[in-house]
């Protein structure tokens, strides 16, 4: 029976956002339903990619407590830099610090591997060993996929034949988990063309309705009330397609009554922020660092339309969390990527509104100005938009779930 479970993963709470925000709620949920939970992770970085002010002074090995959950803390190094060679450096000294941490787990049934990075399966493997625990790998990114298809590594002789030996480790150490996951059926099926031997399972991010919701909000302080705004609100880096993003701005800036907030952090941010510039749509383009989680919902909720703009050729290495909190809000989205992907499989289904290929630039704007006119096509397909999340993707129903699958262990 499982009753102790280790994760180990890069991000964890305080950080608010992404891995960090889904891995401390899981963790916490499971201490309030009695398991004993602790954590292997590094010091909080993330979006701003830089250790907060309260723990740059904390020793290099550091524990702590947060709602019940014991953190064993690395403090691994954080580039400014974020290319190619100093992301490796990144990783190898997560890794190389936290091996150390393991030896702090006396007791573990269950360890959990979140992915990026795919090395921390590599910890696990060594705790799994020790304890005698099952070994469960959590993929929310193909780090090796995203980093050819970005263009992060070229494509090279070289190149080639370090990836042939990157996917050969990433196969066996899939084939090593008990249970491998994944947050979208397309990652699942990909998971099972990269190692056939695997029997893959589909588990998603979630989203609190309960918390993200439109019929308990303040109106938040970026947001007028007066206009029509469109919010893009997270990662700011090089999965967004944001030549798409700037020239629906270039269109959209004639009418005084919309208007752009751009809220976030990331590896792209001062180039964007230059970019605009340098287009004359910082008065159009309003942009504000990122905000607490607690007043996540009514940003989110204050909106009248979200946008978020992604590169084709990565879309299926990713499964971009963000939208169930812009689909919980109750407020029609504009998502653009492959049609075949997952994410516009989710947003037709609901007909939570539009997505389409970055190309489509007319039927963007079309779009946009659509919803602008008609309060009740933004109601309607608001509503729509929630019912799918409630149904679909609500935080009690998933993480139930998790609870359900480790008790067949």
């Amino acid at each position: 029976m499982i009753k102790d479970i280790t994760f180990i993963t890069v991000n964890y709470a305080p950080e608010d956002t992404a891995i960090g925000l889904y891995t401390s709620q899981l963790a916490e949920f499971l201490v309030t339903k009695g398991y004993n939970v602790s954590v292997i992770t590094g010091f909080p970085y993330y979006p701003m990619w830089k250790i907060p002010e309260n723990y740059q002074d904390k020793p290099r090995f550091y524990s702590e407590e947060i709602n019940g959950v014991k953190i064993y803390r690395y403090k691994f190094y954080v580039p400014e830099n974020q290319n190619f060679f100093h992301r490796i450096l990144h990783i190898l000294s997560f890794n190389f610090g936290n091996f150390f941490n393991l030896r702090k787990i006396k007791k573990a049934d269950l360890v959990f591997c979140n992915i990026p990075f795919t090395t921390n399966v590599v910890l696990g493997l060594f705790l799994k060993r020790r304890l005698k625990a099952k070994l469960w790998t959590s993929i929310k990114d193909f780090e090796f996929d995203a980093a050819y298809e970005s263009g992060l590594l070229k494509q090279n002789p070289v190149s080639g034949a370090f990836k042939k030996l990157l996917y050969k480790i990433e196969r066996y150490l899939y084939v090593k988990s008990d249970i491998i996951s994944s947050i979208s059926f397309k990652m699942v099926d990909r998971i099972k063309l990269k190692a056939p031997q695997t029997n893959p399972v589909f588990f998603p991010d979630w989203v609190d309705v309960d918390f993200i919701n439109p019929n308990n909000y303040s109106q938040h302080d970026y947001i007028s009330k007066e206009k029509f705004t469109v919010l893009y609100s997270g990662n700011i880096g090089q999965k967004q397609n944001w030549e798409v993003y700037i020239n629906l701005a270039k269109k959209l800036q004639q009418f005084p009554d919309i208007e752009f907030i751009l809220v976030g952090e990331g590896a792209y941010k001062q180039e964007l922020l230059q970019v605009l510039k340098d287009n004359n749509l910082m008065g159009f383009i309003k942009y504000y660092e990122p905000i607490p989680y607690e007043d996540l919902s009514n940003l989110l909720c204050s909106a009248d339309l979200h946008l978020l703009f992604q590169k084709s050729d990565v879309i299926d290495s990713v499964m971009p969390s963000k939208i169930l909190g812009m689909m919980s809000s109750a407020r029609p989205s504009i998502i653009t990527g492959d049609l075949s992907s997952e994410v516009a499989r989710h947003i037709n289904s609901s007909q939570g509104w539009g997505y389409y290929t970055n190309d489509d630039s007319d039927a963007i704007y079309n779009a946009v100005l659509a919803l602008k006119n008609d309060k009740n096509l933004q109601k309607e397909t608001g509503e729509k938009a929630r019912a799918y999340m409630v149904e679909n993707f609500s935080k009690n129903m998933i993480l139930n779930s998790f609870i359900e699958k480790i008790n067949t262990l």
